[in-house]
């Protein structure tokens, strides 16, 4: 059975006034999902099955096939990117993106020659990888983070993306120790701290992204 139309009917049977009252019946909601609270809300992907509409995986495949398709203008190429950042913030789907196939693609925006595609990409990088180390280590094992630093340093032609590149690099290091050490092998040297820099250390990370914030404002003037 299809797994959202499988919960559908166990939100059915916990949900039924008839379940919970009739003496007579033999289903004993408690007892089979003592961790599901009554009155428990119907998951989203459980409701879509029921009226037919696209999981939130058919979204993100449609979006991504519009962001590569050549017969989409750019602006509405963006509209499609908001679409794909607005899906990916919910965990379960920034884990999806490896199944999907979904990294190499977005990665590839990274280059993109027009700037707002570029800044769409760092934007989702960022929003993907945050609190998820899942999705840092598969983001690493996409692109290096060399990538990443150039972006926040060398992109002189908008300072957009810049900022999303910070964001995205900020993501990509927080938490996550192997991807702080490579970012800062990879970092400016007047943008270094000394000693060992402890991924957890949120005190620390500030300070290497706020440098970087400083640069990008520097180069804006």
């Amino acid at each position: 059975m299809d797994p959202g139309l499988n919960q559908l009917l166990k939100w059915g049977i916990e949900n039924s006034e008839a379940s919970c009252t009739d003496p007579n019946s033999t289903t004993d909601t408690k007892a089979e999902r003592p961790d599901w609270p009554a009155g428990r809300p119907l998951n989203p992907e459980a409701l879509k099955a029921l009226m037919g509409g696209p999981s939130d995986a058919d979204l993100m495949k449609e979006s991504m096939a519009a962001i590569q398709s050549p017969d989409v203008s750019v602006e509405n190429k963006l509209v499609a990117f908001d679409n794909f950042e607005q899906l990916i913030e919910t965990i379960d789907n920034a884990n999806n993106m490896e199944s999907l196939g979904l990294w190499t693609p977005l990665i590839r925006q990274l280059s993109n020659q027009e700037p707002d595609m570029r800044r769409m990409a760092a934007w989702c990088l960022g929003t993907a990888v945050q609190n998820n180390v899942k999705a840092q280590e598969r983001a690493r094992t996409t692109h290096p983070m060399s990538h990443s630093m150039k972006l926040t340093n060398w992109d002189t032609v908008t300072g957009t993306v810049r900022r999303k590149s910070i964001y995205a690099l900020s993501s990509e290091i927080r938490n996550y120790q192997p991807g702080l050490d490579e970012a800062i092998k990879a970092l400016p040297k007047a943008h270094k701290l000394d000693g060992k820099v402890d991924a957890g250390d949120m005190g620390a990370v500030d300070r290497i992204i706020d440098r970087l914030r400083e640069d990008s404002k520097a180069k804006a003037t």
